[in-house]
């Protein structure tokens, strides 16, 4: 037996949806974004995170100072100061290496060796 798709009927159009019903207070309206506590990172995820990093930087700066199409007007090779870091691991990470010493916030999602 098979089912025919039934077709709406003009006459008879479907009930709309119900819309949730409006916060009672202004309190209710605006309830505070609550996040649970970020737990530290564990020594071996720091560890392993900065080793990304470091290699990340060497990697970057050797394609950077590899470049062709250098000016011959510059001497020398630009240092490197700040790159995006791998996206492996998350911010708390790089925010706990930068609370360690170990690394320095440049701004923008970028991070540099001390």
């Amino acid at each position: 037996m098979s089912e025919t798709p039934q077709t709406p009927d003009p006459a008879n159009p479907p009930a709309p949806e119900a819309a949730p019903a409006p916060p009672a207070s202004a309190a209710e309206a605006v309830a505070p974004i609550t996040t649970p506590a970020a737990e530290k990172p564990s020594a071996e995820t720091l560890k392993a995170a900065y080793k990304a990093f470091k290699k990340r930087v060497k990697v970057t700066s050797l394609d950077h100072n590899s470049r062709l199409g250098k000016s011959p007007m510059t001497s020398g090779s630009s240092e490197l100061t700040a790159i995006t870091p791998p996206a492996e691991y998350p911010r708390a990470v790089w925010q706990a290496l930068v609370e360690e010493g170990k690394l320095k916030y440049a701004g923008q999602g970028m991070y540099g060796l001390r």
